[in-house]
């Protein structure tokens, strides 16, 4: 029998007892064979009767253990100990643990059975632990008792401060509600285990927002608590809330949070118009609906409750101007309801009234919600462009009507006292086709072109009429021109139809469904009339059957198509329509006759199938094969070598080739070292290219290029000649690139009247040498003379 206790820490753990459980029996439809259930097989019903009427005995108890969570000692924490009825205490039995978290949070000393917790315990993120021990003999293996179950529970310390999970809070409440009104219900959640103590017993207080906001201690619920706030005055409030476990008491542990509370306008304060009287104007020629002013009404509420109705009240222009709100800024426009005249009347005056749509029952003490302003407009005079009348035209014109049909009259009138005489003309903008054409002086309004609804079904024209004595002033009217239809196209398919049918098709087997479309649009809708065209009334191979709802089904007439007799047929229909009068034409369905399988499914349409030969063997296509890829490998040969042979025409980068450019490795012994380079090779390359003196230590790395000049292109030593040179070895070089490039040179030359200015030739550096010389060269080394002191021969500097 199984034992299991917390020996003395049992007791001493807050007044907790150690709860025992037992096993029952197990269901009657098993039986307990060394601790295990197993269900009954055929054979044992004469054993069962038996082993029920005998009493059982328990075989084994548990305990169910109980743990502080939070732990932090060193060592590792007693948890309990388990104890098997055939422990003598020689060490012979082996107790196992598993199951949750056994041998990573709890482990059991094998010997002695005590539990003991090796990691430190948290309860909210485990409450419990569900474990099995096992007694086994430590020298056979064998189980010593059935395993048995039992629970760790972990007992809640008071370690987690109440949180607001959702929180910071945003509400809002109504200005002047009465005090009580309830804003936001807020709500902190304590991790601890609510039935243990006070540790989760949460006490709400608010740390700021008094007076005018309270809350709830218990249920967390904010309400109002000062009477009278308006938004006008103050709209936005922060207030924080406390929320406390232990039930408020000192060492509890408090979180906060803030809720942000703002005040929602309501309709307590009414417009009011910040003047009394307003003055405009207007032009007699604003044309109606155009604005002539604004007038506002303030009022200190927003949103809804700030939304202005206004409306013209009184005055004698009631039936001359209009006013309409504008919905954005709440403003009243006054507009032009119908048109001004100076010459009638030149000013107007009109009673404003502005009131709020939406009232509040509760406040209607604090009205009237609306206010009146009195506005003066004064009309002035211009000289108006030509009116017409009336101010729209819409004529309907048939599409076949005659060229230079008078179809609508246009009248204009000069409004001024002057009268003046008015000449027409149609906007080109307006009429790009040229269609219409307006008499210049009557205004008749004509048509110039065909009209086509099909093309264009509606015309919109502006029509001008301008002053004879002022060009200036023009004005317009539009014309709207809806072209009527009538029957001048003839029904036609709506694509193209080619159908197919089977060799093994039958008689009265449908092949293809047909439609019309006609670009006529007549009053009466459309309807097609199908036949087959007189040429094809008596077709023996194909019928047609008009569906009556502008579709037609085309029928076979007989069997037995054959591809090799005719694989294709041509059939003709005929498609009238319902119009006046009527018009027909006839549409051509392709008929193609191909083998299809027993399913009805099209398999060739083709009379002749080609087969490809099957003389040609493997071994031929083979070879055939080989010999493509050799010829594709000798073709791929032939351009690599041609890109070789290319190559050398393009110029490396890293080959800088000069003319006389060496480089040695060594540094020079100044004048006297001859032996470095051959010094006449700057005096003239002519003559270095005999005389080659090389230095015995080392070799350039890049010779003079002067050297392989031909000898037969010397011509002379002087820079021309040398040029020529250089460039007959670049025309007969066959390696030179083929593009331009810049040769470098640095041949002196022997052609200057000043002769060699570099000091390589000077055989003594005598600073009292004359260079009086220098005058008689020209202007051109005037500052060369100027530098070394020359003088003329009158004995002034040059």
């Amino acid at each position: 029998m199984w034992t299991s206790g917390r020996m003395s820490n049992a007791k001493n753990l807050l007044g907790l007892g150690v709860s025992l459980y037992f096993w029952g029996l197990m269901d009657l439809t098993t039986t307990v064979l060394s601790g295990s259930a197993r269900p009954l097989i055929e054979g044992q019903e004469d054993n069962l009767s038996d082993k029920l009427h005998q009493r059982m005995k328990r075989s084994w108890v548990w305990n169910q253990f109980f743990v502080l969570e939070e732990y932090t000692g060193t060592d590792p924490l007693y948890v309990g100990k388990l104890h098997s009825d055939m422990d003598r205490g020689d060490g012979s039995i082996k107790y196992i643990l598993s199951g949750e978290g056994a041998g990573i949070v709890f482990t059991i000393d094998d010997t002695t059975g005590d539990i003991h917790a090796i990691q430190r315990l948290d309860r909210e993120e485990r409450s419990q632990y569900t474990l099995r021990a096992q007694a086994l003999d430590r020298r056979t293996g064998r189980p010593m008792e059935p395993e048995s179950e039992f629970i760790i529970k972990i007992q809640d310390i008071n370690d987690n401060e109440p949180k607001f999970l959702d929180g910071p809070y945003v509400a809002s409440v109504p200005e002047m509600s009465p005090v009580g009104t309830s804003v936001i219900q807020v709500t902190a959640t304590d991790a601890d285990d609510p039935t243990y103590g006070n540790s989760a017993r949460v006490v709400y207080s608010i740390l700021q927002g008094q007076p005018y906001f309270s809350v709830d201690s218990r249920t967390g619920l904010i309400r109002t608590a000062l009477m009278n706030m308006d938004r006008e005055a103050k709209e936005y409030y922060e207030v924080i809330i406390q929320a406390k476990d232990m039930g408020g008491q000192l060492g509890g542990l408090a979180g906060t949070t803030t809720v942000n509370i703002t005040l929602s306008d309501v309709n307590d304060n009414p417009p009011r118009f910040p003047q009394k009287h307003y003055q405009m104007s207007v032009l007699e020629s604003a044309p109606v609906s155009s604005t002539v002013g604004r007038v506002v009404a303030k009022d200190l509420d927003e949103g809804i409750n700030a939304e202005m109705k206004y409306s013209l009240v009184d005055g004698d222009g009631l039936d001359v101007f209009d006013i309409n709100t504008d919905p954005n800024y709440q403003v009243g426009i006054i507009t032009v309801r119908k048109p001004l005249s100076f010459e009638s009347k030149k000013s107007y005056t009109l009673k404003v009234e502005g009131a709020n749509p939406h009232l509040e029952m509760r406040f209607l003490n604090l009205g009237p919600f609306r206010d009146t302003t009195t506005v003066h407009i004064s009309v002035e005079d211009v000289d108006e462009p030509p009116v017409f009348e009336p101010s729209f035209y819409f004529v309907e014109v048939p599409e076949d009507v005659e060229i230079g049909t008078t179809i609508q009259i246009i009248s204009a009138k000069d409004p001024d006292v002057t009268n003046n005489s008015i000449r027409y003309s149609i906007d080109r903008s307006s009429d790009p086709g040229r269609f219409f054409y307006v008499d210049i002086t009557s205004g008749a309004l004509m048509t110039a072109r065909p009209l086509d609804r099909e093309d264009i079904s509606w015309h919109n024209i502006t029509v001008l009429a301008m002053e004879l004595n002022n060009p200036s002033q023009v004005g317009s009217v539009s014309v709207t021109v809806k072209v009527l239809d009538v029957n001048d196209n003839a029904p036609e398919f709506a694509r193209f139809y080619e159908a197919f049918v089977c060799e093994n098709a039958k008689a009265g087997q449908l092949i293809q469904t047909v439609s019309a479309i006609d670009k006529d649009d007549p009053q009466e809708g459309q309807h097609f009339y199908y036949s087959l065209a007189p040429e094809a009334a008596n077709n023996p191979n194909f019928t047609l059957r008009d569906n009556q709802d502008n579709t037609a089904w085309i029928l076979t007439r007989r069997s037995g198509f054959r591809q090799h007799e005719q694989n294709t047929f041509y059939l003709p229909i005929l498609i009238s329509d319902n119009g006046r009068p009527v018009l027909s034409s006839t549409g051509t369905l392709t008929v193609h006759v191909c083998s299809c399988d027993d399913d009805g499914m099209v398999m060739s349409c083709n009379a002749e199938t080609y087969v490809l030969p099957v003389s040609l063997s493997r071994g031929a296509l083979i070879a055939i094969l080989a010999c493509i890829f050799v010829l594709l490998v000798l073709v791929l040969l032939i351009l690599s070598m041609r890109r070789q042979r290319k190559q050398p025409y393009i110029i490396d980068e890293e080959e800088n080739i000069h003319e006389n450019i060496v480089r040695y490795d060594d540094e020079g012994g100044g004048e006297q070292d001859t032996e470095a380079f051959d010094i006449a090779a700057m005096w003239n390359p002519r003559e270095a290219q005999l005389v080659v003196k090389n230095r015995q230590d080392m070799l350039p790395e890049i010779e003079s290029l002067s050297r392989y000049v031909p000898q037969a292109c010397v011509m002379d030593n002087n820079v021309h000649s040398y040029v020529l040179a250089k460039l007959y070895e670049a025309d007969m070089d066959l390696w030179a690139p083929p593009f331009d490039s810049l040769q470098t040179y640095m041949f002196e030359g022997n052609g200057s009247v000043a002769e060699s200015l570099s000091s390589l030739q000077s055989v003594t550096t005598d600073s009292d040498q004359s260079y009086d010389y220098l005058t008689d060269w020209g202007p051109r080394f005037k500052k060369l003379a100027e530098m070394y002191g020359a003088t003329d021969s009158s004995g002034a500097l040059w």
